[in-house]
């Protein structure tokens, strides 16, 4: 059985094309200043409860279509998410932070929101 992968001239060059585009995205070092590590823990928790809010808005949504919640039910999540966005926005501003920064960015997937 032949182990080796065959290339030609053209797949080379293009994979060497898209290794180079993913280095440029990489740092060259971590930046550990200890006055942005705040930042970046904040960037990180916001974008996962930015995620998550998301995921729930959905399936909200999807429950309110399929007529599973009562009025009530949907008129608590409405305020809740009311709230969560608001808390949000504070936060953002408190860390200096916008809708971007907590945007990732997935490499070949594209990005997260």
């Amino acid at each position: 059985m032949n182990d080796k992968i065959k290339l030609d001239c053209e797949d080379l060059a293009e994979f060497e094309l898209e290794m180079a585009k993913e280095k440029n995205k990489v740092p060259n070092r971590i930046n550990a200043d200890p006055e942005r590590v705040d930042q970046g823990l904040a960037k990180l928790v916001l974008t996962l409860i930015e995620l998550i809010r998301r995921l729930l808005e959905q399936q909200a949504l999807r429950r309110m279509d399929n007529n599973t919640l009562t009025e009530e039910e949907i008129e608590r999540i409405g305020n809740t998410f009311i709230q969560l966005e608001a808390k949000m926005t504070e936060l953002k501003e408190v860390f200096g932070l916008n809708d971007e920064d907590l945007n990732i960015d997935l490499g070949p997937l594209g990005n997260l929101m």
